[in-house]
């Protein structure tokens, strides 16, 4: 009759032997040798739709270089957009650009990863951001009432890449068809 704490340890020795329960290089606790042959079935299932890693590199490319320019250059970031109009401080545009170069960092990260949600939740923040500027340049715009070329632009490229962000969004969270 075999006792519990020798029969534990001759299974771990078994499993051990076998290559089975320990950490691969991935670090995936392989639960059987199947598992280690066919691998794990999320890499597989996952699908990028065309384009959306250049969106993505796109998106932290302009976060970064706008958050770097409303640091150091604030009064020119401001001129371009309100054509002519004097800041009168650089602190808010300064503000602005740091929250920009924090959005910047996690779009970088974004761009290196698989998981589909944390694609998904940075598309996600980034049609937020395109849409709240939206409204709040036209509110300004409103008030104001100073219209420029810029304005419009910047107006216009929101709207664009509020339809891209959520385009994407979506597409990321579509379940894959089957074969």
């Amino acid at each position: 009759k075999k006792h519990s704490q020798t029969d534990l340890v001759s299974r771990l020795k078994t499993r051990k032997i076998l290559g089975v329960g320990g950490e691969d290089d991935d670090g995936e606790v392989h639960r059987s040798k199947i598992s280690q042959v066919l691998g794990n079935e999320i890499k597989f299932t996952v699908r990028e739709p065309l384009g959306l890693r250049v969106w993505q590199f796109v998106s932290a490319v302009l976060f970064s270089g706008i958050a770097i320019m409303a640091l150091a250059f604030p009064d020119q970031l401001y001129d371009a957009v309100f054509d002519g109009a004097q800041v009168t401080s650089k602190t808010p545009i300064r503000l602005y650009g740091g929250a920009l170069l924090s959005i910047s960092l996690i779009m970088w990260n974004a761009l290196y990863t698989a998981e589909k949600v944390i694609i998904r939740w940075t598309l996600l923040t980034e049609a937020c951001y395109f849409g709240v500027q939206f409204l709040v340049v036209t509110a300004t715009l409103a008030e104001t009432g100073l219209m420029s070329l810029g304005i419009l632009l910047l107006l216009v490229s929101r709207l664009l890449f509020v339809a891209i962000s959520i385009y994407y969004y979506y597409q990321v969270g579509r379940r894959p068809k089957k074969a």
